[in-house]
């Protein structure tokens, strides 16, 4: 029986991410006690298997691997030209910063500030209004580190689609970023985060790994450059995910401030490849903090 997975919160609509707006309501960070961060984290994953959006999921977090898992494990296969071991993350304190939905016109003066401040990214692309249109960018991003992955063709929800259409979504993109940069990828993340067992199935057969999340700012729905950096500050953790977007006005501005908060914190960035490491990446596995 398939079973579907959803992470708070990625961008929502199928038929790509909303424009935000500049009137969303500022969230209150959740109140530290003292169950702490990983009681936290754990009493938050389980409300979210027993309900999404008002529907009961059944087998949530069955086939999900953590970073630590990954790495305990091995046997995975490391992506071509990356750098195994440039940072140990069984030693260091990592996290992952991954943009979604890009390139777009954001995009060059995020690259200026991770060439900047010395940080690797990870970028999942949509292919039929990004990547095609915007191939200088996506050749950019690889040529200074950056890892980029596949975030389908049209953004639509996978789970919702049958097998040939879910392989066309991420078939497309696949051939697309390959065009411009000489490789597949080998990292996809499901919009939403929507999942099931044909979509596992249909990554598996493209050489392909989910990857979910574990702080995300719901940068979609805001423009307030101080709320997205407070959200993503309040989530992080070690082994984490963050999700962002490079495609709203509000996101990139935010990213200096994350990035030096974080690192003042004991935080080495890395890409989610290296995250993995040295136990690697396997087809068809769904990566989640």
């Amino acid at each position: 029986m398939s079973s579907s997975v959803r992470t708070p919160s990625g961008c929502p609509s199928p038929s790509g991410c909303p424009s935000p707006s500049p009137h969303a309501p500022r969230r209150r960070p959740p109140h530290h006690n003292r169950i702490g961060r990983t009681g936290r984290r754990r009493v938050a994953a389980a409300a979210l298997c027993l309900l999404v959006g008002g529907v009961f999921l059944t087998g949530c977090g069955q086939g999900r691997t953590t970073p630590a898992e990954a790495r305990a494990a091995g046997g995975g296969t490391a992506p071509a030209g990356v750098d195994p071991s440039p940072v140990d993350c069984r030693k260091e304190k990592c996290i992952a910063l991954t943009f979604d939905a890009g390139p777009g016109p954001h995009t060059p003066r995020l690259l200026d500030i991770l060439k900047e401040k010395k940080v690797h990214a990870t970028f999942f692309l949509l292919g039929k209004n990004h990547v095609v249109p915007h191939p200088e960018l996506v050749r950019r991003e690889v040529a200074e580190g950056h890892e980029v992955g596949n975030h389908t063709w049209t953004h639509e929800r996978l789970d919702q689609l049958g097998t040939e259409q879910i392989r066309d979504e991420l078939g497309r993109t696949q051939d697309a970023i390959k065009e411009v940069t000489g490789k597949a990828p080998t990292l996809m993340r499901p919009p939403q985060g929507r999942t099931n067992d044909k979509v596992e199935s249909v990554a598996r057969s493209l050489g392909l790994s989910e990857v979910l999340w574990s702080a995300t700012a719901s940068d979609y729905a805001t423009t307030d450059t101080r709320l997205i950096g407070d959200r993503i500050l309040e989530q992080a953790s070690r082994d984490g995910i963050i999700l962002l977007h490079d495609i709203y006005d509000g996101t990139v501005p935010a990213v200096p401030r994350i990035i030096d908060e974080l690192r003042s914190r004991g935080y080495t960035f890395v890409t989610v490849p290296q995250l993995l490491a040295p136990g690697g990446q396997r087809p068809g596995a769904v990566y989640h903090p």
